[in-house]
């Protein structure tokens, strides 16, 4: 981020309610756009994050000022509702009807500051059946019907990082409280935020429903065709000699014929790409090829070339990669532990240089 110029939410102030996951990323993800959280700590830990994250430094709590408080208790709740009524932003993460029984609901809130935006992050949502239960990450995914992508004709989906649920439901309370906070300054009314992960993940699922409905993706359903993302030998996962893996996602023919030049297969023919009777012999050739050798030659061979190939990396091994340092992507504690710098990225418009449009699509 430029130093010249002020953070895109420098002077927005949030409060933000102690609890786990997706709410207090997005939190975090505000004040790494200049936002200024207050965090309502409890007055005990909390089982869940020791539990998860055991006794390390919490770093989602990082750039926030935390103010334990007793919300059970009168003077806990006013000395909240006070700093509501300086706040232009509200997140919390309890299950529907929580923050009401505890005086500090919508309405309750709206009586202190009309303009107040009210963010809500649940899995579920506040109403529907499923509003009351418990669930994570996981849950929430295989419920969007995106979980079932994951898997191959036969086989089992995948479970996925936490990007996919939680990472998604912080990121899209962040985006609903940004709409909501620009319409408060030009309206002069707060709005409530209803941010649910299953309903955000299922947004975000709005390429593969894409996909799904032309018959060219369908998690191993069995009713679809073979698909580009599960079948073909040219968007797939490979072992390496070396144990370790490689992805290649060549899907425009342009891109794959250089994939096949690189690889020396210059018996297939590039034009016959979606010809899916030929998928199954060339994807064991693409399997024993990529298994002759370590991932270095193949890093050597093709990576930094229209082939649309790269690395699969550990998180520490990430961090070091010569294009993230060269981007400074990543930070890396004394301890080894990685994270990862704010995105996107923003500089004043008469500051920036214009570069040439990107060769490859965005996929």
């Amino acid at each position: 981020m430029s130093a010249a110029i002020a953070s895109p939410l420098h002077g927005l102030r949030i409060v933000e309610f102690d609890g786990i996951g997706p709410g207090p990323m997005a939190g975090r993800l505000l004040v790494q756009f200049g936002a200024e959280v207050t965090l309502i700590t409890r007055p005990q830990a909390d089982l869940m994050t020791q539990l998860v994250m055991g006794e390390t430094d919490n770093p989602l709590r990082h750039g926030k000022q935390l103010v334990p408080l007793d919300l059970k208790t009168d003077a806990g709740r006013e000395r909240a509702l006070d700093l509501i009524a300086e706040a232009d932003v509200l997140i919390e993460g309890h299950r529907p009807g929580v923050m009401e029984r505890l005086g500090l609901g919508p309405a309750v809130c709206a009586a202190r500051c009309p303009r107040l935006v009210y963010g809500r992050m649940t899995g579920w949502g506040q109403d529907g059946p499923l509003a009351q239960a418990a669930g994570h990450d996981l849950n929430y995914v295989a419920l969007s019907g995106l979980l079932s992508v994951s898997a191959h004709a036969g086989e089992r989906p995948i479970v996925p990082p936490t990007v996919v649920g939680d990472a998604s439901g912080a990121l899209g309370l962040a985006f609903g409280i940004v709409c909501a906070v620009l319409d408060a300054r030009r309206s002069g009314r707060g709005r409530v935020v209803d941010a649910a992960i299953v309903d955000i993940t299922s947004m975000l699922g709005g390429l593969v429903h894409w996909l799904h409905a032309g018959g060219n993706i369908g998690g191993g359903i069995g009713d679809q065709k073979p698909s580009a993302f599960h079948d073909s030998p040219f968007y797939d996962v490979y072992t390496c000699a070396d144990g370790t893996h490689v992805s290649v996602a060549a899907l425009e023919p342009k891109f794959y014929a250089l994939l096949l030049e690189r690889l020396g297969l210059n018996d297939v023919d590039a034009s016959a790409q979606y010809d899916t009777r030929l998928w199954p012999a060339l994807k064991e050739r693409f399997t024993s090829l990529f298994r002759s050798q370590p991932r270095a030659h193949w890093c050597a061979l093709l990576e930094g070339s229209d082939a649309c190939f790269a690395p699969v990396l550990g998180i520490a091994e990430a961090a070091q990669h010569p294009h993230h340092l060269a981007r400074g992507s990543f930070s890396v504690a004394r301890d080894g532990a990685v994270s990862a710098r704010a995105a996107p990225r923003f500089s004043a418009l008469d500051a920036a240089t214009s570069t040439e449009p990107a060769k490859g699509g965005a996929g």
